[in-house]
């Protein structure tokens, strides 16, 4: 080896050492996040896209979220949790309904006309996580956010103001609890991911459907329907989601950066979830109204017939995770009182971004 060979792999070296030293060679770590909605949806748009960004700023870029929409990484909708399980994504979101029965304390937040705030209701339900699902249900997985949406509206071709008028009407279920709560007022539910509503509708396959009105727009819906009923009071159903990691990538990861995942994850993340979707419901129901479309609002002393006719449905499933060991009478009364509590203390949370 020459002089001049020997000089110059010493300074590649010496270059080598300066890059890594300054931190452009550190360790660098890429998460695959996997949903199902187009990445222009609000909840891609506005709360993972912001997750993700956070993330990334704050391990200084050591961290790279790729971001999968519409299930670009193959699969279906209720496939994404096991996908987070066995690694084939680092990080999903989905609704917990999508796969019916197998995460049940989860439910007691899709009962008819037991959410009234997304924000209070993300708050209990991250609580409860912690308290009764960490180590149970969701055991196999990190779990990042759990929240609710905003109200859960009808939307239908024909008009909906008492509850004879879902009476053989076929509409589109989010979860194993609305589906449930359809069929004791009448309708004949149809349970499909939310990706597949659209063609349902124009062909139709269904009638309606049961969203909350943020994702409405994204879908096409009020160009598809004509109708929306809505709820003063609690809604008449919500349902639940989580943004969970699987659990071999954090485990995997220095502890700098599991520091940066768990600072944008838990209770003050749910919060701003759930809350963050709820707001977004405001100007997609201004679309609905742009287009000419008619809202029926049932104030709350009317939707007493529709409370009783769904009262039921709270009654069965307390039965079954009695059944299940577990004690459904007080999951509810607990999931009510913690409500109560975290609408108290709104003010004073800390959230996500506030």
């Amino acid at each position: 080896m020459t002089k001049t060979h020997r000089i110059a792999r010493l300074a590649t070296a010496a270059a080598l050492a300066a890059f890594t030293a300054t931190g452009a060679l550190a360790q660098e770590v890429t998460l695959k996040l996997h949903q199902f909605l187009s990445p222009q949806a609000n909840v891609p748009k506005l709360i993972l896209d912001v997750w993700a960004d956070n993330v990334e700023a704050q391990s200084g870029g050591r961290i790279k979220v790729e971001r999968y929409g519409a299930m670009a990484l193959g699969g279906t909708p209720p496939e994404l949790i096991d996908q987070a399980i066995d690694g084939i994504a680092d990080v999903i979101w989905t609704a917990v309904g999508y796969t019916p029965g197998r995460f049940p304390t989860t439910e007691v937040f899709e009962l008819p006309f037991i959410v009234e705030d997304a924000r209070a209701a993300s708050c209990a339900f991250w609580q409860m996580y912690d308290e009764h699902m960490k180590d149970g249900e969701f055991r196999d997985v990190k779990m990042i956010g759990t929240w609710v949406h905003g109200p859960g509206v009808l939307h239908t071709t024909d008009p909906v103001r008492v509850p004879g008028d879902l009476e053989g009407m076929k509409i589109r279920g989010g979860s194993r609890m609305v589906n449930a709560m359809l069929e004791q007022i009448g309708a004949e539910a149809v349970g499909m991911p939310v990706p597949a509503l659209p063609e349902a509708l124009s062909r139709g396959v269904v009638e309606g459907a049961t969203l909350p009105w943020e994702v409405t727009g994204a879908l096409k819906v009020p160009e598809l329907v004509t109708n929306h009923t809505e709820f003063e009071g609690p809604a008449l159903y919500n349902l639940t989601f989580i943004l969970a990691m699987n659990k071999a990538a954090y485990d995997g990861l220095p502890d700098d950066l599991k520091a940066v995942i768990d600072a944008n994850s838990g209770l003050a993340f749910s919060v701003f979830a759930g809350g963050t979707q709820a707001d977004a419901d405001a100007p997609a129901r201004d679309m609905a109204l742009d287009l000419g479309n008619t809202i029926v609002t049932i104030p709350a002393d009317e939707a007493r017939d529709w409370h009783a006719l769904a009262s039921p449905i709270r009654a069965d499933w307390a039965a079954e995770m009695d059944a299940a060991g577990m004690d459904g009478a007080g999951l509810i009364a607990e999931a009510e009182a913690r409500m109560a509590t975290c609408a108290a203390e709104m003010a004073t949370l800390d959230i996500y971004g506030r």
